[in-house]
């Protein structure tokens, strides 16, 4: 037989075929030189599954370079096997030597019926069990896709990742990034660099996130802003799961819509309830109602608009540069819907049972009207008046609180007490304040006596903020009143009986008391007062319970 010199064996090779299979032959002959220098040849044979095997193909060659190195190529419909890995494409050069395949055009991996790769070019070392893929990149598990331009996928561990730019879809949820890093055990996928999340319901920016294509959820593990027509959200941790609509959120979450604001530690929201939970150095802020809440615990119903606030509460509402700061073991306000399209309001001056004005409610073109109630251990203040109770409601149609259980209220040295109180406020100031049933009034002098009155009913107006006017009527209404001459010295202790008392103030002290009819009492030279006739029944001086500052609100 005639002796072969040729290093390349290119027989019945159509003439075209012949210069494409050189030139690649003539490649992966320079490169095989180079390995061959470099790496050290490994037995496949002892571990079938490592060892790559062909399935089949149109036409199959063997060739042999000078180094000694025998490629085998593949030809149409070219396919080949490693263990559970399939690999086929339009043509395949395999060096079973080394355990590399090199496949061009319509390139599949297909990786135990879990995971399939296509792309334009691969080179898979089988050593390593790696695959470097190139041009129109594509890896789906079934549950979403994955394109690119170059994809590194480590099939061993089921790790893919790409460094060039490239996209994740998940039905209709599309991730861009410049990097990503695919685990195909997990369904995970972490995105680094310019990462972008769109969704029918949901934009998010952020520089890493870790998206699920199972679960369809997205886990925010650096600063992330999320745009829905819910809201904008502003966070650096939690997850969101795009299909239900949960979420949780930590370190110092943000949420803005049109109305409000929120911020905490936690905040978890449920879009199918349309609740939002804040826990954790919890605010809220209502520009509506012109409402701020803070608290370590505040639940938020958008739907019906509105809060349940608990864990140290406290709401403070502020209009023309004043605030009223109020606290309570819980607090909840919500919306009263207006079946009519009136309501009322007392405005008697001097009446027990107070005449009734109708207010419009069209002029203000609201269907409903909002209310806020504190239950137990509740505290109020203001600059010019402070207020403890048990329970209270406040009605932001017409600024008026309603004060339950043992209600107590400060007005510089006076304080007023009764079974409930009503008190009436404009501009975050008291104008009018209604006591129902064993009200009393108590004004402590700068010397130190205390000046009362105390009947069934009281009628208070306020000036300033501070007290102008107050109608005590009872059966009978009774008074201890301490009297001045005209060099403002004491003369001693009036204490005296009338259906009605009315008293005037002036720089907050009295300056006047007038009775109305069936008078009767009794004046006491200020040396010869008995001293089981200071005091009232239930005469009770409780500056202790009283708030001195806003900052005792927050303790």
């Amino acid at each position: 037989m005639k002796k072969n010199t040729s290093s390349l064996r290119l027989l019945r090779y159509p003439t075209g075929l012949k210069m494409i299979v050189f030139f690649i032959y003539s490649f992966c002959y320079a490169n095989g030189a180079i390995a061959q220098s470099t790496v050290t040849p490994i037995d496949l044979s002892a571990d079938t599954n490592r060892v790559i095997e062909i399935i089949g193909a149109n036409s199959l060659r063997q060739i042999s370079l000078t180094n000694g190195t025998v490629l085998t190529t593949l030809a149409g419909q070219a396919r080949v096997k490693q263990g559970d890995t399939f690999l086929s494409g339009d043509s395949i050069i395999l060096d079973k030597q080394l355990g590399i395949a090199e496949i061009f055009g319509h390139v599949h991996i297909n990786d135990a019926d879990t995971v399939n790769t296509y792309a334009d070019y691969l080179r898979y070392m089988g050593n390593e069990q790696k695959a470097y893929l190139k041009n129109q990149v594509k890896l789906t598990d079934g549950k979403a896709v994955l394109t690119t331009n170059e994809l590194e996928y480590d099939i061993k561990t089921g790790i893919a990742t790409y460094h060039n730019g490239g996209k994740v879809v998940n039905e209709k949820t599309v991730l861009t990034s410049h990097d990503a890093i695919y685990y195909s055990d997990t369904k995970d996928v972490f995105f680094q660099q310019d990462v972008k999340l769109k969704d029918p319901k949901y934009n998010m920016r952020a520089d890493s996130l870790r998206y699920n294509t199972a679960f369809k959820t997205a886990y925010f593990i650096a600063p992330t802003h999320i745009v829905s027509d819910n809201g904008n959200i502003d966070t650096r941790e939690g997850n969101y799961n795009l299909e239900t609509g949960e979420a949780v959120f930590f370190d110092e979450t943000t949420f803005r819509d049109s109305t409000h604001f929120m911020s905490g530690k936690k905040l978890a929201f449920d879009e199918k309830t349309n609740t939002i939970q804040v826990e954790g150095n919890g605010k809220l802020v209502d520009s509506v109602n012109n409402v701020m809440v803070l608290g370590n615990q505040i639940l938020i119903d958008k739907k019906n608009n509105t809060f349940l606030a608990t864990r140290k509460p406290v709401m403070i509402i502020y209009r023309n540069n004043d605030s009223t700061y109020i606290t309570a073991d819980t607090l909840f306000s919500g919306k009263r819907l207006n079946t009519d399209t009136t309501a009322t309001k007392a405005l008697s001056k001097d009446s027990l049972a107070p005449t009734i004005s109708n207010i419009d409610l069209k002029k203000n073109n609201t269907d409903s009207i909002s209310f806020f109630i504190g239950y137990h251990h509740v505290k109020i203040y203001n600059d010019s008046l402070q207020a403890v109770c048990d329970s209270m409601h406040y009605t932001s149609a017409d600024s008026t609180f309603r004060l339950f259980n043992h209600p107590v209220c400060w007005n510089g040295n006076t304080q007023l007490t009764g079974d409930t109180m009503v008190l009436y406020t404009e501009n975050q100031q008291a104008k009018r304040m209604y006591i129902y049933n064993n009200a009393m009034v108590v004004n402590r002098t700068n010397q130190g006596f205390f000046n009362q009155m105390a009947g069934k009913t009281i009628n208070g107006y306020f000036i300033g903020g501070q007290l102008d006017y107050i109608r005590t009527k009872g059966a009978p209404a009774e008074s201890i009143f301490y009297p001045q001459d005209e060099d403002s010295a004491y003369i001693g202790m009036n204490r005296s009986k009338s259906d009605v008392i009315d008293i005037m103030f002036v720089n907050k002290e009295i300056n006047k008391i007038k009775f109305i009819n069936e008078v009767s009492g009794t004046l006491y030279p200020i040396k010869k007062i008995p001293a089981d006739k200071k005091e009232l029944v239930n005469f009770s001086w409780l500056i202790a319970r009283r708030p001195l500052n806003k900052m005792q609100i927050f303790e």
